[in-house]
C-alpha cells in the first residue's frame, strides 16, 4: 500500500478531526484524580465524542485474529503499555495513565492522539517516566521536515530514550492516519538516520513514543488486547498525528489543555 498525500482539501478535514480528539483529552482533565475509574473516564470520552458528532475508532475495532475492542478509548495504567481496557478497578495516588483517543467525524477522518496523567502525588521515577516520553515525543516530531527521513524520527527518539536508561517498545509504532485508522507509513521509534521513506508535503502520520523503565520486552495478556511489560516496570506514552508540510511540521492533536512543547524539541 502507497503513502497517502493529503490535498488542501483532506488536511482541512484532518485538522478538524485531530482537533476533536485533542478536545476529548481536554475534557477529561479535571477528572483524572484518585477515585475516579476507567470506565468512568471511557464514559466521559463517549458523552464528548457524541457531543462533537464524533464516534469512536476503538469501539468494536476487530482486526483479524482480535476480539473486538470493547472501550471507546485506550486505558493504559502503570506497567500497561497499550492498549489497557477500561476497568471498574478506581485509579489510586500514584497511578500513571495514558488515554488513547481516536475520533471519527461525521465526514469520515480519523483524529488520533494520547496524553499522560499522573493520579495524584506520583513517585519521582514515574515524572521522570512521563516526562521523558514526552520530550521523546517532540524530539522525534522535530525531525519532520520535506526530505527527511522515517529512520531519523525513529532514530532521535530511541538515542534520547537510551541516553536516559530508557528501553523503546518495538513492536507498535506510529502510523499514517486519514480516512482510515491506520495507512502507510509505519513510523517506529527506534532506528538509523537516513533510511526510510523520505518524507513529503501532505504526509500525515501519528509519532507515539512507548518507553519503559525496565527492559523493553512485553507481552499480551489473555484478554487478547492488553499489552504489559513483562518485568512489570512503568511504561509511557505520548502521541501526536503530525502533518509535513513545505518547509516542516504541524502539529495536528495541539489543543488548549496540551502540555507545552518542551523548548529542548524547539523547532
Amino acid at each position: 500500500m502507497s503513502i497517502s498525500i493529503k490535498d488542501a482539501a483532506g488536511i482541512e478535514a484532518m485538522r478538524k478531526a485531530c482537533r476533536l480528539a485533542a478536545q476529548v483529552l481536554d475534557a477529561i482533565a479535571a477528572h483524572m484524580k484518585p477515585g475516579i475509574t476507567t470506565l468512568e473516564v471511557d464514559r466521559l470520552c463517549a458523552e464528548q465524542m457524541a457531543l462533537q458528532g464524533t464516534r469512536s475508532a476503538t469501539l468494536g475495532y476487530q482486526p483479524p485474529g482480535y476480539p473486538p475492542y470493547p472501550g471507546h478509548v485506550c486505558t493504559s495504567v502503570n506497567h500497561v503499555v497499550c492498549h489497557g481496557i477500561p476497568a471498574a478497578k478506581p485509579l489510586k495516588k500514584g497511578d500513571i495513565v495514558n488515554v488513547d483517543v481516536t475520533v471519527i467525524t461525521p465526514e469520515g477522518w480519523y483524529g488520533d492522539t494520547s496524553r499522560m496523567f499522573e493520579i495524584g502525588e506520583c513517585s519521582i521515577a514515574a515524572r521522570r517516566l512521563c516526562q521523558l516520553t514526552f520530550e521523546s515525543m517532540w524530539l522525534g516530531i522535530g525531525q519532520v521536515k520535506p526530505g527527511a527521513r522515517l529512520g531519523d524520527i525513529g532514530h532521535a527518539i530511541q538515542k534520547f530514550a537510551e541516553s536516559h536508561s530508557l528501553s523503546v517498545v518495538r513492536e507498535f509504532c506510529g502510523h499514517g492516519i486519514g480516512q482510515a485508522f491506520h495507512e502507510e507509513p509505519q513510523v517506529l521509534h527506534y532506528g538509523k538516520p537516513g533510511t526510510g521513506e523520505e518524507l513529503a508535503p501532505g504526509m500525515i502520520f501519528t509519532i507515539e513514543p512507548m518507553l519503559n523503565l525496565g527492559r523493553r520486552d512485553i507481552k499480551e495478556l489473555g484478554d487478547g488486547w492488553t499489552i504489559v511489560t513483562r518485568d512489570r516496570s512503568l511504561s509511557a506514552q505520548w502521541e501526536h498525528t503530525v502533518l509535513v508540510t513545505p518547509t516542516g511540521y504541524e502539529v495536528l492533536t495541539l489543543s488548549p489543555g496540551c502540555q507545552p512543547q518542551p523548548a529542548l524539541a524547539a523547532p
